[in-house]
């Protein structure tokens, strides 16, 4: 049977929902931005708050950020059926329900079942994934009776998210820091995702490569990494295993990937060649450089009177034409960052390159390409579809890319 309409929370259409159950923690002050984050992905946030959690943040705070009013008992309000039963409605409502701070004592009445507030009582009743954010003293942590009841939620199908090291509210150093609002948000996203790529071994290349000219100057390119990034997160998201091999950036990659640092485009070879065989799947969204210098200068150059220097270049390595004869039924996908004639450019490769996709975008045009969030062009594909996207951030694209790569191995 139904439940009641005044019994569930009404969802903006395309939404998720999230409840948030704020505890008695010194780190309930970061709710605020985890809250705020999630609402920047579009996901409706409601908030329920123990007796003791308004004593470090005000409930007042979260209604403002969320739009929402902050629930704090088990009955208010009443509807055409009688009382509203809180716990009843934002359980039924939840796509997801996170517990943060998760304090020691509402881990352990979660444990075992102890329902004495609106909080304990929701998740009783919840049918939807629980994500517990544990944060407390490293004492209490690490205490066996605490530690036991983090297996017993884990046994029951939740979720745990462990906490950071360092110093601690109480002063002492060690484990027991609420993840940053940050990390919260991204493991929200992580357990509403679809997982259609779960079980799938992807291998990402990323970034730019820095060829050496001598030991204090090297010749590189404008990628930043941006959007192999961003396909490695979006890649982890959908449940796949991934493997990151990165030139020099100033990024930090989804905690979920392995990442492989390099530094040449020797470097990024021999490691694609290393990790190739484990690989269902090959992205190669870094800016491997083209040309490399003939001669690595053992000491510094120094400047000429004449003011000139020749520095003579050589073809580079080119990963994709070494490695195509290793295909087999993996797909390989590719990028063409180009200046002119892009698309048929792109096909040209693609072809070459045994790619089954090529991703085509003109470098240049504001809000394109290297070191920008957004990025236009064409995904063209083996079998001469072509698939032209106007301006969109590159996390919205990665998702697109991936999907077509679903397409192609089913």
């Amino acid at each position: 049977m139904e439940n009641p309409p005044e019994n569930r929370i009404e969802k903006p259409q395309h939404n998720k929902t999230v409840v948030i159950g704020v505890t008695g923690g010194i780190a309930a002050y970061k709710i605020p931005a985890v809250a705020r984050g999630l609402i920047a992905q579009s996901i409706d946030v409601y908030t329920i708050m123990t007796k003791s959690a308004s004593e470090f943040v005000t409930p007042t705070t979260l209604s403002a950020l969320t739009g929402h009013p902050v629930y704090t008992d088990l009955f208010s309000g009443a509807t055409s059926t009688g009382i509203n039963i809180n716990h009843i409605t934002l359980a039924d409502s939840a796509d997801l329900i996170v517990v943060a701070p998760a304090t020691a004592n509402t881990i352990a009445k979660l444990a075992h079942g102890i329902a004495d507030n609106l909080l304990t009582s929701t998740i009783l009743a919840a049918t939807s994934p629980i994500l517990v954010c544990p944060s407390m003293n490293v004492n209490m942590y690490t205490n066996k009776v605490t530690q036991n009841n983090i297996s017993v939620l884990k046994s029951y199908g939740m979720h745990v998210l462990e906490p950071g090291e360092g110093e601690l509210a109480c002063g002492w150093e060690g484990k027991g820091r609420l993840p940053e609002p940050e990390r919260i948000v991204l493991e929200v996203k992580r357990i509403l995702s679809k997982q259609d790529l779960a079980g799938i071994n992807i291998l990402i290349t990323s970034g730019p490569t820095m060829e050496d000219i001598d030991p204090v100057r090297f010749i590189t390119n404008r990628s930043s990494g941006k959007m192999g990034h961003a396909i490695t997160e979006a890649a982890c998201l959908r449940g796949a295993n991934v493997k990151v091999i990165t030139g020099p950036v100033n990024l930090d990659y989804a905690p979920w990937a392995k990442v492989i640092k390099v530094r040449s485009a020797k470097d990024m070879f021999n490691a694609v060649k290393e990790h190739l065989e484990w690989a269902d799947v090959l992205i190669m969204a870094a800016a491997v450089a083209d040309f490399v210098p003939s001669v690595y200068r053992k000491q510094k150059i120094k400047k000429l009177k004449s003011g000139m220097y020749k520095l003579e270049l050589r073809s580079s390595i080119d990963i994709l034409a070494n490695i195509k004869d290793k295909k087999g039924k993996r797909v390989f996908v590719g990028f063409a960052a180009e200046t002119n004639s892009v698309e048929k450019n792109a096909v040209e490769k693609l072809k070459a390159k045994a790619l089954d996709l090529i991703i085509a975008n003109k470098v240049g045009s504001k809000g394109t390409g290297f070191a920008s969030d957004t990025n236009t062009g064409s995904i063209i594909s083996q079998t001469g579809t072509v698939q032209r996207f106007n301006l969109m951030p590159k996390h919205v694209l990665a998702g697109r890319i991936l999907d077509m790569v679903v397409e192609r191995m089913s």
